[in-house]
């Protein structure tokens, strides 16, 4: 959302800011996008929450820590996710000149964005021509964020000693890590992580998003809080349990398995509602297109049976896809969303 000219020759790294955790990633793409140095850490509760910058200066010593102990490049394209981000797909005129097409959106914007212009960064995403019953229109994806969000994202991350080269839509980023190119057809993106970040998609761009609370961070803590477990401890029990073996095969003791099972269940089901209401939003508006298929990513795919119990809920093929990792032992899930961020926008 906010580009600056970089040298041919600066690495970005990008960095995904969830409320449960940092992730940082190097790509090259040959083919594929693959990882080629990938740093994850979680982060203390109530340093982001929702998306939103809780601690500043917690936040800029868990970035410092981070880059530091993985000796990473600090130049960075940061990503956000926020419930008070606001999305809007506008029809306009058709214009060739991009400054015709961005004073056209400036002007459209107030009627659209429910927020002052002056409190407001704004950004948008052509679409291409698309036809309609008014004839043809430039069908653009405008989307705004509070300043004062972004201010804070910007001062943890430069107190940290990082150099902002640009900063995001992590929904954005994950459609550009897993979308296939060719494909014109509309499907359902999820990530699960501390937050769940849906968008709407097809290779032309990303249709529509929106970020949730809850996700598998909702999940961990309600874990912890019937248990009294610490979040790594309600981390570690999710994967071992798991949403495919016969209870009585997994070993453990027997009240917390079934506890973290039934946990686990509760919160598929509350995340599908969570994703079939925006989902159903989307297709509400004017310009919806027919979405049948999903993809997952996200600390989610590797819980068995996760992506089963989702598409069960959903009523629809759901396929688990993550960036390829050249470094063995991270978690792909976790920096996909990253990856995504490290590509340079097409926007």
């Amino acid at each position: 959302m906010i580009k600056k000219r970089t040298k041919k020759t600066t690495t970005i790294v990008g960095l995904e800011l969830d409320p449960s955790h940092l992730a940082a990633a190097q790509v090259e793409v040959n083919g594929q996008i693959a990882v080629t140095k990938g740093a994850i850490a979680n982060l203390p509760p109530g340093v982001l929450r929702d998306g939103e910058v809780g601690d500043v200066d917690e936040l800029s010593e868990e970035l410092r820590r981070l880059f530091a102990d993985n000796d990473l490049p600090t130049h960075v394209r940061l990503g956000i996710a926020n419930q008070r981000i606001v999305v809007r797909t506008l029809d306009l005129h058709p214009v060739e000149d991009v400054k015709m097409l961005e004073q056209l959106v400036l002007a459209e914007a107030p009627d659209h964005i429910p927020m002052a212009m002056d409190e407001a960064v704004l950004d948008f995403q052509p679409l291409g021509i698309v036809t309609t019953p008014n004839g043809p229109r430039m069908r653009v994806v405008i989307v705004a964020v509070r300043r004062e969000l972004v201010d804070r994202l910007v001062t943890a991350a430069t107190l940290a000693g990082l150099t902002i080269e640009g900063i995001d839509l992590s929904a954005f980023a994950m459609v550009r890590a897993l979308r296939t190119s060719g494909s014109d057809r509309a499907a359902l993106y999820v990530n699960v992580a501390g937050l769940t970040n849906v968008a709407v998609a097809h290779d032309g761009g990303c249709l529509f998003t929106r970020a949730a609370a809850g996700g598998l961070g909702a999940i961990v803590r309600t874990l912890c809080e019937r248990r009294g477990l610490t979040e790594e401890h309600a981390r570690g029990w999710i994967q071992h349990v798991g949403l495919v073996a016969p209870l009585e095969q997994i070993e453990g003791d027997a009240e917390l398995v079934a506890a973290t099972r039934q946990v686990l269940e509760d919160g598929v089901h509350q995340l599908a509602d969570t994703v079939r209401n925006s989902l159903n939003f989307y297709r509400m508006q004017d310009s919806a297109e027919t979405v049948e298929e999903a993809v997952l990513t996200g600390p989610a795919v590797a819980i068995p049976g996760f992506t089963k119990q989702l598409a069960e809920q959903l009523m629809m093929p759901v396929e688990a896809v993550v960036v390829s990792v050249s470094e063995p032992g991270f978690d792909a899930g976790r920096l996909t969303v990253a990856a995504g961020l490290a590509l340079a926008s097409t926007s």
